[in-house]
């Protein structure tokens, strides 16, 4: 065996790297299910504001000294929450609702930490991630999101279908539309927390967003869109590790870049396959 194979072998006997392929398996399940309720609701605004909207949860757990994913968690369900019942209940339009919550959170976050006592906190590993710092707290709060929310979706995979393409149908259906839009905006805020280790505040929403639009390429079906988001995902994760590893880069924006390209790379699969299809239906001409 070559010295560089000799390295990959090692280095999954790391308990930090062991570490970072489950909670790379446990994000792909988490973002691939919310994430394809998120893009058919057509909720990513949403989604970057209370991504955003969380680090003032962030700053204010530094301060009190609490951790800092619990308070971020309260702050994140506490603006989904906000959001939802702004624009629902009053005169006030969504986008406005998201950039009060956006702002005021990152203001709390930044003076917060600036308020911290003791040396400026280091926020970078909430802010840009990194997939090999992630703790065994980290997993087990990843892994309940992630099997809570697969156990919810499996339960009421129809009704929740039904909210994402048609509300007014599913009201017509007798469905209690506000309370699950109200539990699936839990689980964004939860699942956006659950991922802030692993790419950060900057990029999490990539996570949510790319394996969705990729596995949109191919199919139309919310299930299939689903099951291949948590495919891609995994695939993005194990790819940005890798290139992490060999150029000695950071794991969470590695993640996202490897994601964009697998992307770039399924639409021109799907490009040449269209080209390819009309080629072929096309009637020759002598």
């Amino acid at each position: 065996m070559n010295e560089e194979g000799g390295d990959r072998v090692e280095l999954l006997q790391y308990t930090f790297f062991q570490n970072a392929l489950i909670g790379a398996l446990l994000a792909s399940i988490a973002c691939g299910i919310i994430g394809t309720y998120i893009v058919t609701r057509r909720l990513v605004f949403i989604s970057g504001g209370i991504t955003h909207a969380s680090f003032g949860g962030v700053g204010m757990g530094l301060y009190f000294g609490i951790s800092p994913l619990l308070s971020a968690s309260l702050f994140a369900v506490l603006s989904a929450f906000g959001v939802e019942w702004l624009s629902k209940r009053y005169d006030t339009r969504e986008d406005s609702a998201i950039a009060v919550f956006w702002t005021l959170g990152m203001a709390i976050g930044i003076i917060f930490s600036f308020l911290t006592p003791g040396f400026m906190p280091d926020l970078s590993a909430y802010l840009f991630g990194s997939l090999l710092t992630i703790t065994a707290p980290d997993l087990i709060f990843l892994g309940v999101v992630a099997f809570v929310q697969a156990g919810f979706f499996a339960w009421l995979i129809n009704p929740i279908i039904y909210i994402a393409f048609d509300r007014e149908f599913a009201r017509s259906q007798g469905l209690p539309v506000d309370w699950l839009e109200y539990l699936l905006m839990l689980f964004v805020a939860l699942t956006i927390v659950a991922c802030l280790r692993i790419v950060g505040i900057v990029l999490v929403i990539s996570l949510l967003t790319l394996p969705q639009m990729t596995a949109n390429l191919f199919t139309g079906s919310f299930k299939r869109i689903l099951v291949l988001s948590i495919l891609i995902g995994y695939a993005g994760c194990l790819g940005g590790l890798g290139f992490a590893f060999l150029f000695n880069v950071p794991s969470g924006a590695s993640i996202i870049f490897v994601s964009v390209l697998i992307y770039v790379m399924c639409k021109l699969l799907q490009m040449g396959i269209k080209r390819r299809k009309r080629a072929i239906n096309q009637p020759f001409v002598s």
